[in-house]
């Protein structure tokens, strides 16, 4: 598994994930929806590659945003 995820497109899915995850976890909606569920789910996925430096819908594509295997 190559690393395939940069350093700023890291910091913006976490980012992303830490506001999704705030987004949901304040809502004044007592009643756990579906919405919900599915957002939660996206926060985990950004942050579960941010975390492991790979993203699988890259290797589809062939994108590649780590500058340190380009040179």
């Amino acid at each position: 598994m190559k690393k395939n995820v940069g350093n700023l497109d890291k910091l913006i899915r976490l980012i992303l994930a830490v506001i999704i995850f705030l987004f949901v976890y304040n809502n004044d909606n007592k009643e756990t929806t579906t919405l919900q569920i599915v957002l939660l789910v996206i926060a985990f996925i950004f942050a579960l590659t941010s975390l492991l430096n790979y993203c699988p819908i890259y290797s589809i594509f062939g994108i590649d945003t780590n500058k340190k295997r380009q040179n």
